[in-house]
């Protein structure tokens, strides 16, 4: 399904094809990378879990993003909350608006399903644009504090400052 086609982006459902162009693409800037994530949110879009989005910019993948509308994970796994997870912008295509359009179309799709939204964003500078972005868009803090690994991270615990550290963010339907 398309969802989204003006000005050289094209924002589509996730299709088979794409796992392997993503990683590749991950793998040329530097990222660590397989497709295994890709060909998980394929499974999961197949059995009706998650809506995978993909980006094109002029026809060549650029990014994605996806909305598990009823989340089983994370800090409001099964509440009925929709769940933001994996975004992405390659970085030859970043400064083109992409990120923004991906966002629109996945809270528009998210808000269909649940009045709160969630995500969480990873704590180092690696992820800066993407707190940035996030804070500019009106989500907040949840007030859980930290987490990691999927549980809270309790205070003078130690922990490490990779990608499993993240913060979740809230953002409600107007």
């Amino acid at each position: 399904m398309v969802y989204y086609d003006k000005n050289g982006i094209v924002i589509r459902d996730l299709q088979k094809g794409d796992a392997q162009i993503i990683t590749d693409e991950e793998i040329a800037q530097g990222w660590q990378a397989t497709t295994d994530k890709y060909e998980m949110r394929l499974r999961h879009q197949a059995e009706g879990k998650v809506i995978a989005l993909v980006a094109e910019w002029n026809g060549s993948i650029a990014g994605y993003i996806n909305v598990y509308p009823d989340s089983q994970c994370g800090a409001y796994a099964n509440l009925g909350y929709s769940e933001i997870v994996d975004f992405g912008v390659l970085k030859k295509y970043r400064r083109r608006g992409i990120g923004s359009k991906l966002m629109d179309i996945a809270e528009q799709i998210a808000f269909s399903y649940s009045d709160v939204i969630y995500i969480g964003v990873g704590l180092h500078s690696g992820y800066g644009s993407a707190q940035r972005m996030y804070v500019k868009r009106g989500y907040i803090p949840d007030g859980s504090g930290v987490w990691y690994k999927d549980q809270i991270c309790e205070p003078y615990r130690d922990c490490c400052n990779d990608d499993e550290l993240v913060l979740y963010l809230l953002k409600n339907k107007k």
